[in-house]
């Protein structure tokens, strides 16, 4: 009796553990306005070795920005290229992206230049800011990866990863819902 009870405590305890992943929550939502201003310490583009708003900087063009635990880690560079190579692509709309690394170590800058160098960012804006992210857009701790995408400052998706979680597939949703952010033909 007492080992059904426990098969079945853990069955519960696993799935619930699979709903409270799925759920993982990070950045502001689809629907809602994007917080608003942050000056993060920009690595590569034209302010490269200072603090700039790229909120303000993208006004109400289309943006997608990625919030980063781990700068190191592949999945999250092919996200990053593929970002950057949408954003080419999407020049006319004024497209912008940007990255932030929530690394709180300014000093990592010539390790996040090798990244744009090895994938030959043309367009994306690496930055580095604190640990926890801009306070008003509550990067969840357990995300390794938030990507916000958004126009007009509403955002229109809200994709989220824990470490490890983001795959192939997922990159190819995250770009495919860059329609989202572009202007109707």
């Amino acid at each position: 009796m007492k080992r059904k009870l426990l098969a079945a405590f853990a069955a519960v305890a696993l799935v619930g553990g699979f709903v409270v992943a799925a759920e993982l929550k990070s950045g502001p939502q689809s629907g809602e306005k994007v917080p608003g201003p942050f000056h993060p310490f920009n690595v590569t583009g034209e302010d490269a070795g200072q603090k700039q708003c790229l909120y303000c900087k993208n006004g109400d063009s289309p943006v997608a920005v990625v919030f980063s635990r781990s700068p190191e880690c592949p999945m999250t560079q092919k996200l990053i290229k593929a970002l950057d190579e949408a954003t080419v692509k999407n020049a006319k709309a004024e497209m912008g992206s940007y990255v932030v690394y929530l690394t709180g170590d300014e000093k990592q800058d010539a390790a996040i230049k090798e990244i744009a160098k090895k994938h030959s960012l043309k367009q994306i804006i690496l930055s580095i800011d604190d640990v926890q992210g801009p306070s008003k857009y509550d990067i969840s701790k357990d995300a390794d990866v938030t990507v916000v995408l958004y126009t007009d400052r509403v955002v229109k998706a809200n994709h989220t990863f824990a470490k490890g979680k983001l795959t192939e597939q997922d990159i190819e949703k995250v770009v495919s819902d860059v329609s989202k952010i572009l202007p109707t033909k």
